[in-house]
Parts: C-alpha cells; sequence; structure tokens
C-alpha cells in the first residue's frame, strides 16, 4: 500500500512541475567546519510534516511513530501560534518568536513601510528583509556549528547573510529515498563537516487535508506514508553508528470547514481606501487612507450575522500576541475579519474553496493543535507531557545542541526542562 501512494504521489508531483524548471540541486557552501568544540555536540534532525494534526498517528494508526515517541516524548499536542499557518509556524519554530515578531505574520500581507506584498509565491519572498529574528541554522552557523536544510521556511533566504551549509531550494521532486539518502550522506562526512543540526519537511499530509479534508482516506494513507518514511530515515540513521536525536513535529493542525456555503468579502469594504489580502482565515484590510477606518470598521460589525469576527488591530485577542502593540515590523491588518468555524472567506465568487482549512484560533479550535514528538540520547524516556506553546522549541533546540542565544525571545525554557536529560 504504502509503494502505491508513494507512486501515486510522485505521479501527482510530476504532473504538478510539467512544464516547470525546477532546481533540484543542493547548494553548499565551501570552506565551513565545524569548530573543535562543536564537533563534540550532539546531532538532531528535526522533521515538520505540515499540518500533521495532533491526533493523526493515534487515529491513523502509525504503528512507527508511536513506537519511536515511546521512547522518548510524546506531547498530547503542541500549540501553533496565531495565526496557525504554514509559513508563520515553520518560521516560529525556528526562532522562538511569535509571527508578530518575526515579520512574518500571514502567508500573504503587505509591510507598510515599502508598500510591498509578501507572498510565498512571489520571487521576493527569498528577499531577507522580510525575516526577522534568528533562525537555529543562523545561530549554529554563527557559532562554528555546521546546518543542513532539506527545506524549511526561510533556510533558501540569506537572513543576516547567512544560509546553511548544505540546503535545497524548496520543490517537491525529489523522491523521499533521494532524501533519506542525502541526510544519510550528510551524516557520514568527516567530523569537521559533518551537520550537527538537520531539517527536513514533508508536505504530503498538508496537501491531501487540504484537498480532502482531515477525515478522508487520503489523509490517512499520507499519514501513513509519513510513518513509513520516518521509519525508513530512522533506521538508516541508526546504520551509521552515529547516536542521533530526532524531533518529529508539525506546525499546525487541520480540520474540515464548510466549503459549499463560503463567506464573500463584504460589500462594504471599498478598495479603493483599502488593500485587501489574507487566507481564507484571517482577512486583513490595510487601509490606504487611515481616516476610513473607523467608518469601515463600523460598517463591518454590523454585516456579520454571527459568521465572523471583526477586530481593529489594536483590539484583538491577547492570548494571539497579534496586535499593534505587538506588530514589530508594522505588517499587520488594520481592520481583521476572522471567521468562526466551520466558515471561511473566499476571494472571488467563482473560487472553489477545499474541504479542509488550518488557520483558526487554537484555543477556540482545537484542531489547529500540531503534533510533537522527540527520541534520541538528550531526551528522557517513556516520557508524556501536555500541550506547550511552540515558541518554547527553538530554546529546547539551542540548549541541546549547546547553542548560546544571542537575543531575546518569546519561548521559554520550560519545555527544556521537562524533555531533556539532564547530563
Amino acid at each position: 500500500m504504502i509503494k502505491q501512494v508513494l507512486l501515486l504521489l510522485n505521479l501527482l508531483l510530476s504532473i504538478c512541475a510539467f512544464g516547470q524548471t525546477v532546481d533540484t540541486t543542493q547548494h553548499i557552501i565551501k570552506g565551513r567546519n565545524n569548530s573543535h568544540t562543536q564537533q563534540n555536540k550532539p546531532y538532531v534532525i528535526v522533521i515538520s510534516v505540515d499540518a500533521m494534526r495532533y491526533d493523526y498517528a493515534q487515529r491513523y494508526g502509525a504503528k512507527n511513530l508511536l513506537a519511536l515517541s515511546k521512547t522518548g516524548i510524546q506531547a498530547t499536542a503542541m500549540q501553533p501560534s496565531y495565526p496557525s499557518i504554514t509559513f508563520p509556524n515553520h518560521y516560529t519554530l525556528m526562532t522562538g518568536l511569535y509571527p508578530s515578531h518575526t515579520g512574518l505574520v500571514c502567508n500573504r500581507f503587505y509591510d507598510r513601510k515599502s508598500g510591498a506584498l509578501y507572498s510565498s509565491k512571489l520571487a521576493s519572498a527569498g528577499e531577507a528583509q522580510w525575516y526577522g529574528g534568528t533562525p537555529l541554522w543562523v545561530l549554529a552557523e554563527k557559532q562554528k556549528m555546521v546546518s543542513a536544510a532539506f527545506y524549511w521556511v526561510g533556510s533558501d533566504v540569506p537572513i543576516q547573510g547567512t544560509y546553511p551549509t548544505y540546503r535545497y531550494k524548496y520543490n517537491e521532486q525529489i523522491g523521499i529515498r533521494d532524501r533519506i539518502n542525502t541526510v544519510v550522506n550528510w551524516l557520514k562526512l568527516p567530523a569537521n563537516r559533518r551537520p550537527h543540526l538537520i531539517t527536513l519537511y514533508f508536505p504530503e499530509v498538508d496537501h491531501a487535508g487540504h484537498h480532502f479534508g482531515p477525515d478522508a482516506p487520503e489523509t490517512k494513507r499520507a499519514v501513513l506514508f509519513i510513518d513509513s518514511a520516518v521509519n525508513a530515515l530512522q533506521k538508516a540513521v541508526k546504520a551509521t553508528g552515529l547516536k542521533v536525536n530526532f524531533v518529529f513535529m508539525s506546525d499546525h493542525g487541520m480540520t474540515k470547514v464548510d466549503n459549499l456555503h463560503p463567506l464573500q468579502i463584504p460589500a462594504v469594504i471599498d478598495t479603493a481606501k483599502f488593500k485587501v489580502t489574507g487566507e481564507d482565515v484571517l482577512v486583513e484590510l490595510y487601509a490606504k487612507d487611515t481616516a476610513a477606518i473607523k467608518s469601515t470598521y463600523e460598517a463591518l460589525k454590523k454585516n456579520t450575522q454571527g459568521k465572523y469576527a471583526v477586530y481593529l488591530r489594536s483590539n484583538t485577542p491577547a492570548r494571539w500576541h497579534y496586535n499593534k502593540t505587538n506588530d514589530r515590523f508594522n505588517r499587520i491588518g488594520d481592520i481583521l475579519l476572522v471567521p468562526y468555524k466551520p466558515y471561511i472567506f473566499v476571494y472571488t465568487s467563482k473560487a472553489k474553496p477545499n474541504p479542509g482549512v488550518h488557520g483558526y484560533d487554537p484555543v477556540l479550535v482545537p484542531d489547529m493543535q500540531a503534533t510533537f514528538y522527540a527520541w534520541g540520547p538528550a531526551f528522557k524516556k517513556g516520557l508524556k507531557i501536555s500541550s506547550f506553546p511552540n515558541v518554547e522549541v527553538y530554546p529546547m533546540l539551542a540548549q541541546l545542541l549547546g547553542l548560546k542565544i544571542t537575543e531575546p525571545i518569546d519561548g521559554g525554557n520550560a519545555l527544556a526542562k521537562k524533555v531533556l536529560r539532564t547530563k
């Protein structure tokens, strides 16, 4: 069955990429080496499975993942930062900062200073100006520790002028066997060139969840595909003889929505006075004329029909850390439209929305909760922990690797104290 799913996924990816030029080459920065001190530090492979909801492993019988996690750490869930969307949360996991503090506030947003639009689909998303904070690979490289990234948000961007030593530009054309072989080959490099931090990203569960919904058999098959892949990776890494730690997590969950009756963007919004962007579960209005904010806000409040909330940037829920005070890079919309589950927005009447969506408040919609498992010599054995905020992952990983955090972050050390073994 797994072979059949793999063939189907590869076929679909090949169809999607037909006619496109895809960069599948490994980019290596020559001349970088681990310092003698860093050569003695632990190794960690950080795996992200996009939209791997907190309950998927148990629900769909991911036996390998469950068995591996029982040897280390099993969290009941991990709470994503708001909005529970891919780019902001992947970057939060690697910086320990809320999206409002990294500047990567959504998958699509405007920068008020430049007037430019950020979109993960635009080439300009590869410009360092969009990315605040110090990602873990930058922290490592600046402290003479070699890192490698087989995809991660920001890893192909020269943040603070620094890339991982080994990296791939994001594409979905490299098969799972090749990805596993690449990771193993990195670990077989001489000690001075061997990466101690490796990131690995899988999009398959997110694709299935969006297109078919979280309850669909296609989503189950995607989860079992990942389960098989992680098992193969674990065995291949074990064969190297190195003592390697694994962190398996996701950026957010997924939930079923009413895609047959989507909400239209309210007609009271004057696009001559506002730029409109965002996602299906978060519409952001950027005022061209600030004098129009109050009247538009009041008009929108009268038009919700109980299907969505309207916020000013100054009065969003404090737990979101997503308001004017927190907006370090001035990129959050002046007015926010936030639908209640199961409602979603569409931007055109011809749009055909997916049945599976994420982005909601993870406190109000538990389906947004993410997965977190960890195992290896640095972790305590057989420990179950309660849900925790994802900003705590970065300081835990930094402590595991023996790296010094060089700037203030939002994440504390509670997770590290719970899960890491004392030497």
